[in-house]
């Protein structure tokens, strides 16, 4: 009873500060945000991955987006103990660990946080609608203490990057290199003609890293680009 009445003590606090003049929804985020809002996975801009380790350290844990951005966050665990991730602001997470540490069974399901299991990949999706900086931290006992933090700074965006508003036409091209680990893709391709690019070979970003597995360096493909903001971003293959 006790764990739930503290439960619910500290997830009002951590979206206080983000719930803005939104009541539409429980623990909604709204415009003012302090941290952002939950994003939509159709309006990705991006894909980072971030590592855990028993180190009690991020790999990376300096990260850098743009105001408006919709991130998502491909976090593995690869350390033989749980972890996760939590967004908020210092005075938000110091303030949730401390809790944490008096109630360790306590167990939190926000969607500004992911817990992950050893050897396994939890996702986050996050638009940063706020200039500024945001934290992030493993709050599980011992692990914020040991220095397991790391950092987001949003540059401030005349307007919310929104994705290409012209429709993306399938381009043929040659995979010429494959980079999971930072989702990208390098590809030889021919006119994009709805981002009015002409025949070259370039780095993508990939909206979705299962694309990734679909193809390998040499395979002829066929391919959807989209601009947003200034990433261009692969958003479908189709191997010939």
């Amino acid at each position: 009873m006790q764990s739930n009445i503290m439960m619910t003590v500290i997830t009002v606090f951590l979206f206080s500060s983000a719930a803005g003049a939104s009541g539409d929804h429980a623990g909604g985020h709204g415009p003012a945000a302090t941290i952002g809002q939950p994003g939509k996975l159709q309006n990705v801009t991006r894909t980072i991955t971030i590592d855990m380790s028993d180190a009690m350290r991020y790999t990376p844990a300096e990260l850098t987006v743009t105001q408006g951005e919709t991130v998502r966050f491909v976090v593995r665990n690869s350390g033989k103990l749980k972890h996760e991730m939590v967004l908020g602001t210092e005075q938000e997470l110091t303030a949730h660990y401390e809790v944490m540490k008096k109630n360790p069974e306590m167990e939190h399901a926000d969607e500004n946080m992911v817990t992950v299991q050893p050897g396994a990949t939890g996702e986050i999706v996050w638009q940063f609608t706020q200039a500024g900086k945001i934290d992030f931290a493993c709050l599980l006992p011992g692990h914020y203490e040991a220095g397991m933090k790391g950092t987001v700074r949003v540059s401030r965006h005349a307007t919310a990057i929104e994705p290409s508003s012209a429709a993306a036409v399938l381009t043929e091209g040659v995979i010429r290199k494959i980079d999971k680990a930072n989702n990208k893709i390098t590809i030889k391709h021919g006119e994009i003609k709805n981002l009015e690019m002409p025949g070259m070979t370039m780095v993508f970003q990939v909206r979705d890293p299962l694309l990734l597995d679909k193809v390998v360096a040499g395979d002829k493909v066929k391919f959807r680009a989209e601009k947003s903001g200034s990433a261009f971003i692969v958003t479908d293959i189709q191997p010939e």
